[in-house]
This record gives structure tokens, sequence and C-alpha cells, in this order.
């Protein structure tokens, strides 16, 4: 994600809710991605959390007032509307949504927010009754129509001692929301990409089950990135440690079985299908209804294969799909990954390391090759996962185009 926020210019809005606290948290990941972060303050944030945090956080003065004097003439509201990439309003509150939503500009953000061209993404803090207020509601929905964006937000309990919708998102999963936002290629603008990801638990019995090391993590990357050009994405994920990405459609399954069923369901309507997940080969033949008993010296397990998910969606493929295909390896990793790219039908396929401490699953690096089926290959000796998904996706537009 850091290419995507590099040098670009943020103006974080910050109203007066609560939540205004968990903002500092917000620019701070924003600066560490390489991101310019502008602080705006209402009079009502500045009454909760200090302006001299987000100075030290993000090196740049916090406007605070409309009529502040100005030591730098580059803060004056129209030229910030120009120059900047993004206005992210993080916490917004009730008053700032109805404020934007009818175009009043009676301080430094609201009037800036209706000067700028730049997109606007909300994150939304409020009481629960204000959040469903039919008033409130018609403000997001007017916003909504002009073109802005909202993440969030959560039920929780609130400050003010309710539980209910209104709790502001955390704050990683507000970064994500705008990568969309920042990314300055949409070339799958339209288009449908399906990832399976994750690990597959194949039950034994109902409290245990055969599973293996996939984190998820590489799933994640790759839906960041098909999110970040524009794509429609559905993720379907078995057990994952890793979190999937804000603005994915997530079908979350538990077995290959269900994984398969999932994909056979999806698959039809995808222009691109990433097999990213690490399917498991076999399954418990008969599963025990019951716990089984520790009261044998040894246990024997009849395991049968199960389907080949992305060799299914290789076979089915309509013209114009794009279907890709990792093959993680201990060993002969390219004649393993091209021997899979021609049984398995596929357009491309990730012929990937595992088994090493910095290139497997659970690793945020990795050890991998791009394959086509002409036997072009691109090697990535250690790149991250994010941009082991770039990559891909370059492959992918460029095949599409």
């Amino acid at each position: 994600m850091k290419r995507i926020f590099s040098n670009k210019e943020i103006v974080l809005g910050v109203t007066g809710s609560i939540a205004a606290y968990k903002a500092c948290e917000i620019a701070s990941r924003l600066v560490e991605y390489g991101a310019r972060v502008l602080p705006v303050l209402t009079e009502s944030a500045a009454e909760l959390v200090g302006p001299a945090s987000f100075e030290a956080i993000t090196g740049r003065r916090a406007i605070t007032g409309m009529f502040e004097p100005l030591q730098n003439p580059e803060i004056e509201h129209i030229a910030v509307a120009t120059r900047a990439h993004l206005f992210l309003i993080a916490p917004a509150t009730a008053n700032v949504i109805a404020k934007a939503a009818h175009g009043i500009a009676d301080d430094w953000l609201t009037t800036t927010l209706l000067a700028t061209k730049a997109p606007i993404l909300f994150a939304p803090a409020m009481n629960c009754n204000m959040y469903t207020h039919p008033a409130t509601q018609e403000n997001i929905k007017t916003l909504a129509g002009r073109g802005c964006r909202f993440v969030g937000p959560e039920e929780g309990r609130l400050a003010c001692g309710f539980s209910g919708i209104g709790r502001m998102i955390d704050p990683a999963t507000i970064i994500e929301a705008c990568v969309p936002l920042l990314a300055p290629k949409k070339e799958l603008a339209g288009k449908r990409v399906l990832i399976t990801s994750g690990a597959n638990h194949e039950p034994i019995d109902p409290v245990r089950f055969i599973g293996n090391r996939s984190s998820g993590k590489m799933g994640r990357a790759i839906a960041l990135e098909a999110l970040a050009r524009g794509a429609e994405v559905t993720i379907i994920s078995g057990p994952s440690e890793a979190r999937m990405p804000w603005g994915a459609t997530v079908i979350s399954v538990g077995s290959a079985g269900e994984m398969a069923q999932a994909v056979e369901r999806e698959a039809p309507k995808a222009d691109v299908i990433i097999g990213a997940a690490a399917v498991a080969d076999y399954t418990v033949a008969n599963p025990a209804a019951d716990k089984i008993k520790r009261d044998q010296e040894t246990l024997t397990l009849t395991l049968v294969q199960n389907p080949d998910i992305i060799a299914g969606a290789g076979a089915k493929k309509r013209p114009g799909q794009f279907v890709v295909g990792f093959a993680a390896e201990t060993e002969n990793v390219i004649p393993n990954a091209i021997a899979k790219l021609k049984r398995k039908n596929l357009d491309l396929i990730v012929a990937n390391l595992i088994g090493t401490s910095d290139s497997g699953f659970g690793t945020d690096t990795i050890s991998a090759s791009l394959i086509t089926p002409d036997r072009h290959i691109e090697d990535l000796p250690l790149v991250t996962k994010d941009e082991l998904a770039n990559h891909l996706f370059n492959h992918i537009v460029a095949a599409l185009a």
C-alpha cells in the first residue's frame, strides 16, 4: 500500500467526536506510508485533542480556525482544496455531515470541502440514534449521490453509554478505504475479480480437523491491489489470520468442498479468477459424528481427494475469462508449476517457494515466478506480497487489454 500513499496530499479533517483521539493513529499511519498529511481540526475537535499532537505526528501546522494568522500562505483554503488528492474526515460527526450535505461553509474545513474537487471520504462517529435518524441518513444519501464515500460506522459500545451502530470503524480499515480513492490506475473498473484465499479445515470429528499453515496474507494483498485498480472484488476465504480488506465481498467457508461449491456459484460472474487459497488436497472420508476418544494407541484416518478447484475453473472458463493459479512448492518449483499450468488450463501461474523463513505461509515476503503458457517467466527473488500482487495485476491487465 505504501506506493499508493507515497507523496499524496491528504487533508485529515477531525471533528468534535470523542473518537477524535483515534485520528492521531490515522495520521501516524498515513505518514508512515509516505503521505503528506495536513491536519484540520474543528473548534470542537480542538477541545478534545490537542493540535500539537497532530503537528508532532505530521510535521505540519494544524489548522484550527478560519481567521487565524497564517505564517504560510499555501495553507489558504482554496490552494489546499486544489492541491489535495483526498479529503478524509475522521471522525465525521452528524453535524459536519449535515453541513457538507447542505453546502454550509462556516469554518475552514467545511469551506474547503465546498471548494475541492478531490475525493472525499467520511468515517462517521456518533450516537446510534443520531446515526439512524432520518435526517442523518438522508444527508448521507445526498453526499453519496454526489460521489462522496463512507466507511463505517460499526456496532459496539459508544462513549455515551449506548450500544449500537455509530462507533467509528477502526483506523486500519479507514486507511484501506482510502486506497481505491488514491490509486492512479483504474484499468479494472467494471471488472469482477474472484479470489480464493486462506486455508481449509477438513473435519476429523466435531473438535479436530486437518489443516495447513496458510495465513491468507497473499489473498489479502491480491484483493487490495484489485480494489486499488477499480475492480469489484469477491473473496472466498477459508480460515485465515489475515483480515480481508474493506470494500470486498467476503464469503467465508471452512472445507475445500465448501470452497469448491462457492467457486462454482461465483465463477461464471467473474472476469478474473485467482486461486490463492492453500486448498486441502485431501479430506477425511468419514468424519466422526462425535468426538473421538483417546482410548487406543493408534488412529487410522482414510483420506480421499478433494476437488481441484482452480483446475475446475480452468476447464470451464469462458472466452475472455482469465484464470490464475498458485503453485506452492518446496522443490523443483518451476518444473512443477509449468506442469500445473498446462494440466489445469491456466492463463498464468505463480510459482512460489515455501518452507523458508522469509517465503511462504505466514510471511510478509515471498520468492516467486510468474509463468505464462508460452513459458515466459518473470522471476521475483524476494518481494513483499503487496509487490507480488502489483506484478500479478500488471500481467492480468496487459492480457485483458
